[in-house]
């Protein structure tokens, strides 16, 4: 089975959401991939598309020099679909006229159906009117030849259009969010019922795939891959072994600034259940040395990226026979990493994966993940049978806690914040909130503040906690732990963590804080 013969192009104008519009398609169990809008058609013509969805984004379609497509595009027979910005420029396309609004609409609204029947639009409307995100300050003012107008709000007359014969759909408001309750069915509608895919895009298939084509690049060739205990990192290493078993090493630096007992879980998971080679390399003190006195966030960032390669570099020499470099890169990694006009430059960060290494070490990439979303990779994860806290546990941060000790990083700090961290996660599973939250964490903060265990005074440090809501991790807010929970956690932190004598719990949100307190 080709997973590939049904695919979405989304064209990306600039909108902050752009990334969810591809989410949703992939959720509908359909390839897609995001490109610049300003792709040439010929490349456009070369990926065959199913359909084509027209993103929104931060300009005017009347402005000079406004983002537009190629006038051949809607010559290619081939659904469409313009959201927000999409939606004026096909309706500017075929002669419709977008104005500035005279009432804006930013964030929730009630789109009310005009009556008129479509197929894009089938259930989406509930007696009549549906809530909806909106994010606009123009508005299509005259609706170009052949379009009819499906929905409208209280202060736009057109909110949604279309042109059944030519399989041309444009919607003013944003399905792709959450706050449209919705939208993933319009999406779900559009690849499935009007793009006619049939949903080969599922984990099973994708790993079936993905070992395929592994094989096929590798052979019988050596790989080795830098193994960190994330999840990106874990299901490639499943995944890769899956294709070619003894082939694969993986190399395991513990750099002493992980959690409680992850190295040893990370040696039993791979090492012992899945029978995946690892050489677990000791590098704490090393780690450590080299951070030593260092407080800037930045600098310890590169300290610890920097050291981390060296020492893959020195493991990977004593394997002479590997030909292969396997990395844990997903989508968002490329997405990000290309540039912003012409999308050509797949640059990956050096904090995703083991990226910079010398180019005399002569070893060819292999990303099996490089397609993927997050969910997407940890669906996959649990297919290929990795546990399922690791598989869904929250995001960790490349340079583990040293990004989570505030200031300089001591071998005491990181080991009152392991212990801190463990019993605040702990608790979070026992009480149930754990996979209602996206991120959680504890923090060491180098201040002591004066206390009072028993009878006598204390003067030790200070731990944060951090839980926070979101979807898509570009804003946030925060968890509300109910107060019960949050003094048992305090209590257990300050009776079994030595050093610790005060815990805070940060109710910031993204923005104007970010998620890291580093």
């Amino acid at each position: 089975m080709d997973i590939h013969s049904e695919k979405i192009l989304i064209l990306d104008f600039g909108s902050q959401y752009t990334q969810l519009i591809a989410r949703r398609v992939r959720e509908a169990h359909v390839y897609c991939e995001l490109h610049p809008f300003d792709i040439e058609l010929a490349a456009i013509r070369a990926f065959k598309p199913s359909g084509i969805i027209l993103s929104g984004g931060p300009k005017s379609v009347y402005d000079e020099g406004a983002p537009t497509v190629a006038e051949e595009l809607f010559d290619l027979g081939v659904p469409v679909l313009g959201i927000c910005y999409g939606m004026q420029l096909l309706s500017r396309h075929f002669g419709g006229q977008v104005v500035p609004a005279g009432k804006r609409e930013f964030g929730h609204a009630d789109l009310h159906s005009t009556g008129t029947p479509g197929p894009l639009f089938d259930g989406f409307f509930a007696e009549g009117h549906s809530p909806v995100w909106m994010s606009h300050g123009d508005h299509v003012e005259v609706v170009p030849p052949g379009f009819a107008v499906v929905a409208k709000t209280a202060n736009a007359p057109v909110c949604a259009i279309q042109d059944v014969s030519r399989n041309l759909y444009g919607v003013q408001f944003h399905p792709e969010v959450n706050h449209t309750p919705r939208g993933e069915l319009l999406l779900d509608t559009f690849v499935r019922q009007i793009c006619r895919c049939t949903g080969q895009w599922t984990p099973g298939h994708i790993i079936d795939d993905a070992v395929a084509r592994i094989r096929a690049q590798v052979g019988s060739e050596q790989v080795i891959l830098g193994l960190s205990g994330g999840v990106d990192s874990s299901v490639a290493a499943a995944l890769i072994h899956r294709a070619i078993g003894d082939q694969l090493t993986c190399v395991f630096v513990d750099n002493g600034l992980l959690r409680l007992g992850e190295g040893d879980q990370v040696m039993a998971t791979f090492n012992e259940n899945l029978g995946v080679k690892v050489l677990r390399v000791d590098a704490e003190a090393r780690f450590l040395g080299k951070l030593s006195g260092e407080t800037d966030p930045e600098k310890k960032r590169k300290i610890i990226g920097n050291l981390f390669v060296d020492i893959f570099e020195e493991e990977s020499k004593k394997l002479t026979n590997a030909n292969w470099l396997a990395q844990g890169t997903i989508y968002p990694d490329v997405i990000e990493s290309a540039g912003a006009k012409t999308g050509k430059a797949h640059n990956i960060k050096s904090h995703h994966n083991v990226g910079g290494l010398p180019d005399y070490m002569k070893l060819k990439l292999l990303e099996p993940l490089r397609e993927l979303f997050k969910d997407e990779v940890r669906a996959i994860g649990e297919e290929l049978g990795l546990p399922h806290r690791m598989v869904w546990r929250h995001p960790f941060p490349g340079p583990g806690l040293g990004v989570r000790i505030l200031g300089e990083v001591r071998k005491e700090y990181c080991d009152i914040l392991r212990h801190a961290d463990a019993i605040y996660i702990d608790e979070l599973y026992q009480s149930g909130h754990y996979d209602k939250i996206s991120q959680a964490f504890a923090v060491f903060l180098p201040v002591k503040s004066v206390g009072v265990m028993g009878d006598g005074r204390t003067y030790e440090y200070v731990v944060a906690l951090r839980a926070v809501e979101t979807r898509d991790f570009m804003t946030a807010g925060w968890y509300q732990l109910p107060y019960e929970d949050l003094a048992r956690i305090s209590n257990r932190i300050i009776n079994e963590v030595r050093g610790v004598n005060r815990v805070v719990y940060d109710i910031s949100s993204k923005p104007p804080a970010t998620i890291e307190w580093e």
